[in-house]
């Protein structure tokens, strides 16, 4: 029913053209269908040797991942800084246009571990600003045939929105083509109802990320599957489901993704098991 899908970041970062070259083999070898590509950094990789390689080895990219690095930020920062955040989206969109990519998804809204408390008033304020920023973008995605993605991150992470419900208030009024990215690791820690969470994010889902609630394998950790796939299954929802996680062995990620211990025996393992696991449920 789904492509399933990996991100790099389980063993690598930043994902450039080397370690990509080195890893989308082993990812291929291991049975995915599916890599979604994330850019720290504008030319980390190449789109047009990043869809050959993904073509010679029988992958398609789920998604390109947008990433938010301090500094990174459509709201509550100065316009310089909310104009170099829109021409980085802008450079996200085409690259997953290069790559046939569907979408470009993740906290598009504000850098990652900004944190800031807010009246309604200030909150109401703040969500129109980003619909204002993010509005043009989402124009050139749409002419591109890209769409976007919003994830809400937990409250450690971002106090701009941390629920599928704020999400849906946030994208309210901006193109069709703006929708909402679901991380099974921030649902279930946000949510007092992950399952109806998702099946609210339904009409809206662009992209499914899906991890342990640990940040490790999918299936050995306490989140209810088989409910979360049914309930993914009467959203309509027939995009790539990817496994995010992240290697504790680089001091980057592993720092900005709050990693301090191994997740796994190996990030090998990570991966397959969580392949494994998902290939059983959704057969």
């Amino acid at each position: 029913m789904y492509a399933i899908g990996v991100n790099p970041w389980v063993w690598a970062s930043p994902v450039d053209d080397a370690a990509l070259a080195e890893l989308v083999p082993r990812i291929a070898g291991m049975g995915f269908d599916a890599v979604e590509l994330p850019i720290e950094q504008p030319g980390d990789w190449d789109p047009g040797r990043t869809r050959d390689l993904l073509d010679a080895h029988g992958l398609v990219a789920a998604g390109v991942c947008a990433v938010t690095p301090p500094g990174r930020d459509l709201v509550a920062a100065a316009p310089a800084v909310v104009e170099a955040s829109a021409a980085y989206l802008r450079g996200c969109v085409d690259s997953a246009a290069a790559l046939g990519a569907p979408c470009v998804g993740g906290p598009v809204y504000a850098s990652v571990g900004r944190t800031w408390r807010m009246s309604a008033a200030e909150r109401a304020a703040c969500y129109a600003d980003f619909r204002r920023a993010l509005a043009p973008v989402a124009e050139y995605a749409g002419e591109r045939g890209v769409g976007l993605g919003v994830e809400a991150l937990n409250r450690y992470e971002t106090s701009v929105v941390n629920t599928v419900a704020q999400t849906v208030e946030l994208i309210d009024g901006l193109p069709s083509n703006v929708g909402i990215m679901i991380d099974t690791y921030h649902l279930n820690i946000e949510e007092a109802d992950p399952y109806a969470a998702l099946a609210a994010a339904g009409p809206y889902l662009t992209h499914v990320q899906v991890s342990g609630t640990d940040r490790g394998a999918v299936g050995a950790d306490h989140l209810d599957w088989p409910r979360f796939f049914a309930t993914l299954a009467t959203t309509g929802y027939r995009g790539a489901v990817c496994v995010e996680s992240f290697t504790a062995d680089n001091d980057t990620i592993a720092t900005a993704a709050s990693i301090w211990r191994p997740l796994a025996a190996s990030q090998d393992q990570l991966a397959t098991d969580s392949l494994t696991y998902l290939r059983q449920l959704l057969r």
